[in-house]
This record gives C-alpha cells, sequence and structure tokens, in this order.
C-alpha cells in the first residue's frame, strides 16, 4: 500500500496539507480526527461523559462514516470531547482497524491524525509530523471560529490548545510523538503555498513525484 501518513498538532496545518498531497497523488483522504470528533459528539448527544470508556467503545460500535461531514463536527466541543474520548485505550484499538483498511484503498491513501505514522501504519513510505508554536495554532483556530460565525476569545482557544496538547502527548496509549523516520514540518513562518512545497519536495523523494509532475 502506497501511504502517506501526515501527524501534528491541532492547527498545525496537518489537515490543509494532507488535502493537497492527496489531490496531488489522486489518494484518498481521511481525517483521522474526525472518527474520533464523531465519537465524542456521539457521547455528548446520548448525555454521557467522553472519558466514560462503556459510553465511547457503545458510540464507536454505533459510528456510521456517513456522518462524517456533520458540520457539528467541527466545533470546539466536538475537539474537546474527541482529545478526551481519543485517550480511552478501547475507543483507539476499536478505530484501528477502520484507519487500516481505508489505507488499504488503491491506489494509496493520506492519512492525517495524531498516531498514523507510529501506529496506524508505521510501514508507510512518507512521513510527516506537523507543528507550530501554540501561539500560531491559537491565532489559527481563534481566526477560524471568527471566519466561520462563532464568537471566541483568544485567551480561551490558547488555553484549550494547551490542554489537548498535554493531553494528547501525555495519554498512556498513541501519544502525540513523532515517528522516528517522520519529515518534521514547522508551519510558523510559512504560507500555505510553502509548506505544501515542502511537504510535496520530501513525499516525492520517498515516493516520486504526482502522476501529471512526471
Amino acid at each position: 500500500m502506497t501511504v502517506i501518513a501526515i501527524d501534528g498538532t491541532a492547527a498545525s496545518g496537518k489537515g490543509t496539507l494532507a488535502r493537497r498531497l492527496a489531490a496531488a497523488y489522486g489518494f484518498d483522504h481521511l481525517d483521522t480526527g474526525l472518527l474520533y470528533r464523531a465519537v465524542g459528539v456521539a457521547v455528548l448527544r446520548a448525555g454521557g461523559s467522553p472519558d466514560d470508556p462503556i459510553a465511547g467503545l457503545a458510540a464507536v460500535l454505533a459510528l456510521d462514516p456517513a456522518t462524517l461531514g456533520d458540520p457539528d463536527l467541527r466545533g470546539d466541543a466536538a475537539a474537546q470531547a474527541a482529545s478526551r474520548v481519543s485517550a480511552i485505550p478501547g475507543v483507539r484499538t476499536a478505530l484501528l482497524d477502520f484507519q487500516r483498511r481505508f489505507a488499504a484503498h488503491p491506489p494509496g491513501a493520506v492519512l492525517d491524525g495524531r498516531d498514523i505514522g507510529t501506529v496506524i501504519c508505521p510501514d508507510a513510505p512518507a512521513k510527516i509530523f506537523v507543528t507550530a508554536t501554540l501561539e500560531t495554532r491559537a491565532a489559527r483556530r481563534w481566526k477560524e471560529l471568527r471566519d466561520r460565525g462563532h464568537q471566541s476569545i483568544y485567551k480561551e482557544v490558547l488555553d484549550d490548545l494547551r490542554q489537548r496538547d498535554e493531553r494528547d502527548r501525555r495519554r498512556a496509549v498513541a501519544p502525540l510523538v513523532p515517528a522516528s523516520d517522520a519529515f518534521l514540518l514547522d508551519t510558523s513562518q510559512l504560507t500555505a503555498d510553502q509548506v505544501f512545497d515542502q511537504a510535496l519536495a520530501y513525499v516525492s523523494r520517498r515516493i516520486g513525484p504526482p502522476r501529471d509532475a512526471v
């Protein structure tokens, strides 16, 4: 299988990069964070706690991929719930097979998340770890929320990202860490085009250039 694995911190730009690389190569794309957001939102809608392993597993078993387009999954409540349910080992195990089956789709796949290169697809030929400073990421998320019409306070966005980083890095199962062979890409001072150009140069070395560029 040809997989481009993209991991990184929240609001670092990994989703935008993943979509552009998928389009360039004609690969399918999966934002794995949406899976956890869908599970978290389902738990909340059922009146449960995102920290409850039983509620989390029940939500995974009832997960309908068609719901991944739900606009509520893009909100802050979904993001916070996702960060909490993703720390539950049983939830991560239950979603592992779904992600690996997606990664096997021909002609290739781009997956972005927190543990793609370390757990989901450790043998992926191209791995990128995307990050940026906390302040840069908070400013980006704050602007994104404002552009969507959500009222948000920068300090609250900053604090939310800091808490998510802490949970993601300290969880016992699949913590947020770069794969040992990942290409580290700091987007703090880069435009989206510069990020794409650097990533494409790396991926081209690993799996070859996109077909149109040959």
